[in-house]
């Protein structure tokens, strides 16, 4: 099988990371396709980056569809940008990160937390656990001074911010579980757990594993209303190339 792994943010590094990551639990005979938009933010910590992250996230799946001969698609950001829309593309299987994770966890704990970057997303990760109907069972969003970017330029001084806030998750609030909110800590998921003997959760990890399952059991997205094909529909302007009519240019716009 054929998963593509998009990170919606257009930071290179990060993306071979996550493409590592998702290879390193993926089955013998499963391809890992790690890419990044062509347009977009280099790092996605507001509602704005996420909302323009949206689009490119799109742009890979109509790609991935259209071109590549994709299986299944994970979105690997925390805040899940554009999943409900790419479900709407696409009939294969879109699993989010975070998703993947508050599911995994809700059934390896009665009660787990998130441990994320800096705090003005909280409040994204407050609303986006509420969505997925998770508040009882994660109760407790963790922030660390951390950016994203950090992650990348100064591994050292981000997993010891990381590590704080995860032993406070479990120590002092009683986490039995933690999910890691960015795709950018992935590599820290073991050394966590192997030290606080609590499952720690990586996104990337979780939604590779859900990914395969969905394609072996020969799952569909279910296209009954919600996420039906949406209807054809002109756009016009830097977004001419999302129209769902047929009437698109050649070449994308938007990604120029």
């Amino acid at each position: 099988m054929k998963i593509k792994v998009i990170n919606p943010n257009t930071t290179q590094s990060m993306t071979d990371s996550i493409g590592e990551a998702a290879r390193s639990v993926a089955r013998p005979g499963t391809e890992i396709l790690a890419v990044s938009p062509s347009f977009g933010p280099v790092s996605i910590e507001s509602y704005y980056d996420e909302y323009v992250a949206a689009t490119g996230v799109l742009d890979e799946i109509r790609k991935g569809d259209a071109q590549e001969n994709i299986d299944a698609y994970v979105i690997a950001c925390y805040g899940d940008p554009g999943l409900h829309a790419a479900r709407e593309l696409t009939d294969k299987p879109v699993i989010g990160i975070a998703e993947a994770s508050l599911y995994m966890a809700s059934m390896l704990a009665g009660r787990f937390a998130i441990v994320t970057v800096i705090p003005r997303i909280h409040m994204m990760l407050e609303e986006m656990v509420r969505g997925y109907g998770m508040s009882e069972k994660c109760p407790d969003i963790y922030c660390t001074p951390i950016y994203v970017l950090d992650i990348e330029e100064d591994p050292v001084s981000s997993i010891e911010k990381l590590r704080n806030e995860v032993r406070r998750a479990v120590k002092e609030g009683g986490a039995e579980a933690v999910c890691l909110g960015c795709a950018g800590f992935a590599a820290f998921a073991q050394e966590l757990e192997d030290e606080l003997n609590v499952p720690v959760l990586d996104g990337v990890v979780c939604a590779t594993k859900q990914a395969e399952v969905m394609v072996e059991l020969g799952k569909k997205t279910s296209k009954r209303m919600t996420y039906r094909t949406p209807e054809p529909k002109k756009f016009v302007g830097m977004f001419n190339h999302f129209s769902t009519d047929g009437s698109t240019d050649a070449k994308p716009q938007a990604a120029e």
